[in-house]
């Protein structure tokens, strides 16, 4: 194919993906009062499902309602004529995504695979299966954990009595979308770290030496998608960092492998 042949094969792509995240954001659109009230505004309610686990918790570990989170106290507002419409659409559109998270890499998938060998799409069976299951398990990870505690740090934090938190939905909507997506796509590390074993950029030797660094770089990210307080740097880190040996042992397991095809090439 020529260059002009692959854009247009990529062109197609696009359209499809592009589709499939409208059918999401109608999805989302028919749905947004319970989508807003529930889902984006959940980690605000006193009875959100992590606060009640967490209280349910303190209850069996015999430690009455001291785990328990009984008010949140955030006010919100909206300072601007046009705020509220132009977040409803960012609403969608990121709900939309989610939703066709799947299907937009699979497109992805379809434009690269026909460059890849027979031997390297065996070596690639289930890609799709595992790139969504780890967006998917970090997306609910920024959600359930990250995102409640995060706002109830932020909402009883007061340098003083006198001044009060009253936040904008702007702010709060630029706030838990980096929490969120941005945990979804850290929790791609192990993947990306095995095609790069694959391809011979890496090795389980590398990333050992190399660990101290891979801290400060992991503590660098969860600063960055996280709000500035310590406790969500931490929340975030840690599974970064299981996420980090995790792709230690797959790296050796990728070398293994191909110890094993040279001695039979050889044999």
């Amino acid at each position: 194919m020529s260059f002009v042949d692959h854009l247009d094969e990529l062109r197609k792509h696009l359209i499809r993906a592009v589709i499939a995240i409208v059918i999401g954001m109608v999805f989302v659109g028919f749905n947004n009062k319970y989508i807003i009230d529930r889902i984006i505004l959940g980690p605000t309610h006193e009875d959100f499902f992590s606060f009640r686990k967490i209280c349910e918790w303190g209850h069996q570990l015999g430690m009455g309602n001291k785990m328990c989170i009984s008010n949140i106290g955030i006010n919100m507002q909206n300072t601007e004529t046009t705020g509220q419409i132009s977040l409803f659409f960012i609403v969608l559109f990121i709900g939309g995504f989610i939703l066709a998270f799947p299907y937009v890499f699979w497109q992805f998938w379809q434009f690269v695979r026909p460059a890849l060998t027979k031997k390297e799409l065996n070596k690639t069976r289930g890609v799709i299966f595992w790139v969504s299951f780890l967006f998917f398990l970090g997306v609910l990870f920024g959600y359930f954990f990250i995102t409640p505690f995060s706002m109830n740090f932020m909402a009883t934090f007061s340098m003083s009595d006198k001044i009060q938190n009253i936040w904008t939905i702007k702010s709060y909507i630029n706030t838990i979308l980096p929490l969120v997506l941005g945990t979804g796509l850290a929790f791609q590390m192990p993947l990306v770290i095995y095609f790069l074993a694959r391809i011979g950029i890496v090795s389980a030797g590398f990333l050992r030496k190399n660990r101290k660094y891979a801290i400060v770089i992991i503590l660098v990210i969860a600063a960055v998608i996280t709000p500035p307080d310590v406790i969500s740097q931490v929340v975030v880190a840690v599974p970064l960092l299981a996420l980090y040996e995790i792709s230690i042992a797959l790296t050796k397991r990728v070398e293994k492998e191909k110890a094993e095809e040279e001695a039979l090439e050889w044999s």
